[in-house]
């Protein structure tokens, strides 16, 4: 179960880097390769920009959960 888990939570932290760096800062960041690119004033008000947000905060929470998770088996499975 343990092994499982760690593959789960390396996917989940692959997933989340790659949400992070979708959005688009003051340079534009990656989601100018893939259309993401729109003035600043209407980025934030499309459905996509806030999915993503969405997407980008649900993806931290399983991260940061299965951390949680996982220290607790790997502490009580080496005492």
């Amino acid at each position: 179960m343990t092994i499982a888990l760690g593959i789960a939570y390396v996917l989940v932290g692959v997933v989340t880097v790659t949400l992070v760096l979708l959005h688009s800062g003051r340079g534009g960041g990656l989601s100018d390769m893939f259309g993401g690119g729109l003035s600043g004033s209407a980025q934030a008000s499309t459905s996509m920009e806030r999915n993503l947000d969405r997407l980008t905060i649900v993806s931290s929470l399983i991260f940061v959960l299965m951390t949680v998770i996982l220290v607790f088996l790997l502490d009580t499975s080496a005492t």
